[in-house]
């Protein structure tokens, strides 16, 4: 396996760039934290189109005297001394953009997913002042960003994909660098190590688990004593014993196991004694939140639903419907 130095050696240096995405100055267990899990990032920069990603990547550089705007549309409201034209032309050499939104001054990328609005949700139940957080499934980084506004001291996120990680170096960098990083790595290879941290988000990652309580036993391990756990997650309706396994896809998507109600997913972390349970939300997942964009150019969520019965999926399933639930570890 090749190191980072000689990856650079064959003619992609530009794959430092990427590197903005795990490394920080302030963050004094970090350097260890990306040395451990070497072996798995050099295996991820791999990726065939990570060159072409990393020119785009080049183009972007911090903006001067910027103002970090880590609200609704993260970003900066001006763009003073950088180039919207050459911004919004390295920005979209990064699309498929799915989770945001982010704004530059006039460069809006409408992202596939309005996340914000799940924030929105979520937000107003959750204290994380002066939290150490751990995102797994932080895709581009747009909820790291929001931890950050609401009091987080640091914010990490894991995501296998090598285009989301190109996505968190650029806004990143724009922002000039605040206190937030995430690692090109899945859950399961995740090595902690001491590390544990006091708010663990799992969010639109539980159904794409063969194995749900195992996913639930790890992120309880992650977690201080009384550390607490913000998860969200497709749920069905019905009571404690009601769980849909789809018999092949679901929503199009191939890779969705378990849909419990929420009477059964909270007795999952029951079993697991998580402390505290409490219902957050439930919404149904509409065209608002989910669709196609000048900035994600595939079918999305509008393509999922019968047309006919937009109750359920084209698989005639029920259509999708979210709960966040917070949980305390125990003492």
């Amino acid at each position: 396996m090749f190191s980072l130095p000689e990856l650079q050696s064959l003619g992609v240096c530009e794959m430092t760039e990427i590197q903005a995405a795990w490394t920080h100055p302030d963050i004094p267990w970090l350097a260890d934290l990306v040395a451990r899990h070497a072996p798995q990032i050099e295996a991820r920069l791999r990726h065939g189109d990570l060159k072409r990603w990393a020119q785009a990547l080049a183009e972007i550089a911090p903006i001067p005297g910027v103002t970090p705007h880590l609200g609704p549309e993260v970003g900066s409201p001006t763009l003073d001394g950088i180039s919207q034209t050459s911004l919004e032309h390295a920005l979209r050499g990064l699309m498929p953009w799915r989770k945001g939104p982010f704004r530059f001054g006039p460069v809006h990328i409408d992202t596939e997913w309005r996340s914000d609005l799940k924030w929105a949700r979520i937000a107003p139940a959750i204290d994380l002042h002066g939290h150490h957080v751990l995102d797994v499934g932080s895709g581009s980084g747009y909820h790291l960003w929001r931890m950050l506004e609401a009091g987080a001291d640091t914010a990490l996120g894991i995501d296998p994909s090598v285009l989301f990680h190109c996505q968190f170096a650029a806004i990143k960098t724009l922002l000039n660098h605040p206190k937030a990083v995430s690692l090109p790595v899945t859950l399961e290879a995740f090595e902690a190590d001491s590390l544990q941290f006091d708010s663990v988000f799992s969010m639109g990652v539980l159904y794409h688990r063969k194995d749900p309580i195992v996913h639930l036993e790890r992120l309880k391990s992650l977690l201080k004593p009384g550390g607490q756990l913000i998860l969200e997650t497709l749920v069905i309706e019905g009571d404690a014993d009601d769980v849909l396994v789809p018999p092949d896809r679901y929503a199009r998507m191939n890779n969705v196991w378990f849909l419990p109600s929420v009477a059964a997913l909270t007795r999952w972390l029951q079993r697991l004694q998580f402390q505290d349970i409490a219902l957050i939300d439930v919404t149904h997942t509409t065209v608002t939140e989910q669709r196609r964009t000048d900035w994600m150019q595939f079918e999305s969520f509008e393509h999922a639903l019968d047309p006919e019965h937009p109750h359920q999926t084209v698989e005639g399933l029920p259509a999708p419907c979210r709960a966040a639930i917070i949980a305390r570890s125990p003492l």
